[in-house]
């Protein structure tokens, strides 16, 4: 693990969450995208910490948080080299998620609120409008996590405070 270790160990600790992933996370074919770098870390550890804190603030609300458990943790289930030209990583970011479902549907079984939260987790990127409140839960817990993964990865970087800035000014503007 090359992230933030001892929250990672918290999140394998906390036993609910761990039985309501536990199928997930120990399948050999997800379990390829720990030798993905994304955002500094690798696509499970970003995995992991968009399905737990969204777990976390939906059993909070007293929402579905076995369906956000399950499919934050699918959210990017999808594999991709290294070596990507960068029209192929802009590319990735409008298609990943159609590739994420049909990854999961091969592995796993889905219910509908589980496929919703994975096909929206890029609104407002792409323009599938979530339809349950669970769905934007991940969605806006993605993109937190991002951003802090983005902060850990560029340290206080000029171009990680304006990436910010933005989203924190896009968030005002969506709940006004």
């Amino acid at each position: 693990m090359r992230g933030d270790t001892k929250t990672l160990k918290n999140i394998i600790a906390d036993n609910q969450y761990m039985n309501i992933v536990e199928d997930i996370y120990y399948n050999a074919e997800f379990n390829k995208i720990k030798t993905i770098e994304h955002h500094g870390v690798t696509r499970f550890e970003h995995s992991l910490r968009v399905s737990y804190y969204s777990y976390k603030l939906a059993k909070l609300l007293k929402l579905d948080y076995i369906s956000v458990a399950r499919a934050g943790l699918l959210h990017d289930f999808f594999f991709s080299k290294e070596d990507r030209s960068k029209k192929d990583r802009f590319i990735s970011v409008f298609i990943h998620p159609k590739i994420s479902i049909l990854n999961s549907l091969i592995n796993f079984k889905l219910n509908e609120k589980e496929k919703d939260i994975i096909i929206t987790h890029m609104f407002p990127i792409n323009f599938k409008i979530p339809k349950y409140v669970e769905s934007w839960i991940v969605s806006f817990v993605d993109k937190g996590v991002a951003i802090y993964e983005f902060y850990r990865k560029f340290k206080y970087s000029f171009k990680f405070k304006y990436a910010t800035n933005i989203y924190i000014l896009f968030l005002i503007n969506f709940f006004n």
